[in-house]
């Protein structure tokens, strides 16, 4: 008759012995260098995913864009930031867009030269289209700046201005924490309501051709109103240039 396990303990005897080994061979701690690899994976991913977030939010914004702008129009973002609004709005028109900003160099692979914040360093009549997506609040010298429009636009060109809207108390708040983020940047923002905005843009010689409000929950971490306006520049004389 074979042995049992009763009769013959020597099988659990070696399993337990294995066990109780395994269990007290000490694990080795994670070093220095372990960690600061972590976190430099963990910041890595955090990084890389901000990125998607911000070449996303883009192509949304240049895919409503390009809806409204005729395909092969070329284009002027004024204040392009990163740049991934001008490079998707490039492919997506099949166009030149040219970027500028204050900044010295953007992350998209796009056209892009520097400005000082009120001229633009392009030729006169040089564009048939010009986007401001929420720069207009950032402007230091308004007025500079829509006259540079009209001199850059070709008559007739159009213009597409997303603004921070002040409706509320709660847009207000939003305005003012975004204020104190960008102040040491750019100088001091000002915002305007929808009604203000209209005068601006007839004061400058340009016609407010289709306007729409936008979601505030288009930004969750800058939930405020929003408003795109369309605008047309007039034709005039070169006697009527200022």
């Amino acid at each position: 008759m074979s042995a049992s396990f009763l009769s013959d303990p020597t099988p659990y005897a070696s399993y337990h012995n294995t066990a109780v080994a395994s269990r007290d061979r000490s694990i080795p701690l994670p070093t220095p260098a372990d960690k600061a690899g972590w976190l430099q994976g963990i910041a890595r991913r955090w990084h890389r995913e901000r990125r998607r977030r911000k070449v996303g939010r883009a192509y949304d914004m240049a895919l409503e864009i390009a809806r409204l702008i005729p395909r092969t129009s070329s284009v002027i973002d004024v204040g392009c930031g990163s740049g991934y609004i001008a490079h998707h709005l490039s492919a997506l028109l099949g166009a030149r867009v040219l970027g500028i900003d204050m900044n010295e160099a953007v992350e998209a692979p796009v056209d892009f030269k520097s400005f000082d914040g009120r001229r633009f360093p392009v030729a006169d009549q040089s564009f048939d289209a010009a986007i401001f997506c929420y720069v207009l609040h950032h402007a230091q010298d308004l007025k500079a700046i829509m006259a540079e429009l009209r001199r850059v636009l070709r008559d007739g060109g159009s213009a597409l201005v997303y603004e921070d809207i002040p409706a509320r108390r709660w847009d207000r708040f939003v305005c003012a924490l975004h204020e104190l983020k960008w102040r040491k940047r750019t100088g001091p923002c000002t915002f305007h309501g929808e009604y203000l905005w209209r005068e601006i843009f007839a004061e400058n010689g340009f016609e407010v051709v289709k306007e729409k409000q936008l979601s505030r929950w288009r930004n969750l971490a800058h939930p405020v109103s929003r408003r795109l306006f369309v605008l047309r520049r007039g034709v005039v004389s070169l006697g009527d240039e200022s």
